[in-house]
């Protein structure tokens, strides 16, 4: 199915980047650094202006990247997603008439979940592919394995956000039912703000070395 290949794909780099973007020039810099840093997968927020229009940006000019749409909370946040060439939405919460908007749009979509009922709401929509958020504040990685346990057998997997860093991220990923993380450490504001693209390199690239020594296959 076209939405496994787009989950599987996100899942073989372990960290998806995610990234408010507030100007659309920095958005071609920022496919750069994150390709040149071996991390070719990205989530844009529409938590700003520009999202939309960084994405169509990126997905026009550097088709290598897989380009997804974050904090999509509305059937117009999902309508400028697709428009804009995203290839999966995801959002921070369950919100029941957005995944069924994601559906009717043909866009693989990932809801947000932080307890087992939403867990169960979740896959009683479709849904097999989850955002574990707020992942540090609301019980890190031992409260995914305490999450998955119950559901490891209907093969959900998880994609915690939120406090996730390079001292964390081993602990994640060495779980299971961890597909990816969201990697909101990677491009930090002042990163974005100042052009410094060889720190996003840097991160990226060691990213790519902790997944690649946790799971002895390279992304």
């Amino acid at each position: 199915m076209p939405h496994e290949s787009v989950f599987s794909e996100a899942a073989a780099y372990g960290v998806v980047p995610v990234i408010a973007m507030e100007s659309v020039e920095a958005a071609l810099p920022l496919a750069d650094a994150l390709l040149e840093g071996g991390l070719p997968v990205v989530e844009i927020t529409f938590r700003t202006a520009a999202a939309a229009a960084v994405i169509a940006q990126i997905t026009r000019h550097r088709p290598a990247l897989l380009v997804g749409a974050g904090t999509l909370l509305s059937e117009d946040n999902l309508k400028a997603a697709k428009a804009a060439g995203a290839r999966f939405g995801v959002a921070p919460g369950l919100n029941p008439a957005v995944v069924q908007y994601a559906a009717e749009a043909g866009l693989p979509f990932i809801p947000g979940i932080c307890t087992p009922s939403e867990i169960e709401q979740a896959l009683g929509l479709g849904c097999r592919f989850v955002k574990f958020f707020p992942a540090e504040t609301s019980g890190g990685a031992e409260m995914v394995k305490a999450l998955a346990a119950p559901y490891s057998h209907v093969g959900i997997r998880f994609m915690p956000t939120g406090g996730v860093n390079t001292g964390n991220l081993e602990a994640y990923l060495a779980i299971k039912s961890v597909a990816a993380v969201g990697g909101t450490w990677i491009a930090k504001p002042e990163d974005l703000a100042g052009g410094r693209w060889q720190a996003i390199r840097d991160r990226a690239r060691e990213a790519v070395e902790i997944v690649r020594r946790v799971r002895g296959t390279p992304p």
